[in-house]
């Protein structure tokens, strides 16, 4: 796999999968404890299902989009989602004065998985040359690259 598309869009299915299991492991802490659950309101699930949404477009975006809009593309949403993740995970419990979370070791754990990939995404867009873009091979499906004939 030599493909800078096909490895930005890997890089966002691993994310994404961090990015779910943490929040299923939410759930299930929601539901184990002994509070009621928490009642987000309408723009927070909303602010949610937009940041989901990001890694979601990107897995396709990666491998779809020309070389230039896919470059900055990933810069973007790559760097959106690092900022928005080091917020949530290490300067929002920071102003909580008594964050005691039984979850939150497991959701520093994903957030270090998520921040690496996210990051490396950001590196593999930066640094990838517009020369590898145009060399790049299109791989079209039913075309035999090369008929063999006999002399």
């Amino acid at each position: 796999m030599r493909d800078t598309k096909e490895r930005l869009s890997l890089f966002w299915m691993i994310a994404l999968l961090n990015y779910l299991y943490a929040d299923v492991l939410a759930l299930f802490a929601f539901l184990g404890s002994p509070n009621s659950a928490p009642h987000l309101p309408q723009w927070a699930l909303l602010g949610s299902a937009v940041l989901m949404e990001i890694p979601i477009a990107m897995i396709v975006a990666s491998r779809l989009l020309p070389f230039r809009a896919n470059r900055l593309a990933n810069i973007i949403a790559g760097s959106i989602m690092t900022l928005v993740n080091g917020f949530l995970t290490f300067v929002l419990p920071l102003t909580d004065g008594d964050f005691r979370d039984p979850i939150y070791p497991a959701y520093v754990f994903f957030a270090m998985i998520e921040t690496v990939c996210t990051t490396v995404i950001i590196w593999r867009a930066w640094n990838w040359s517009g020369v590898e873009a145009a060399v790049s091979p299109e791989r079209i499906v039913g075309q035999p690259e090369a008929e063999i004939t006999s002399s």
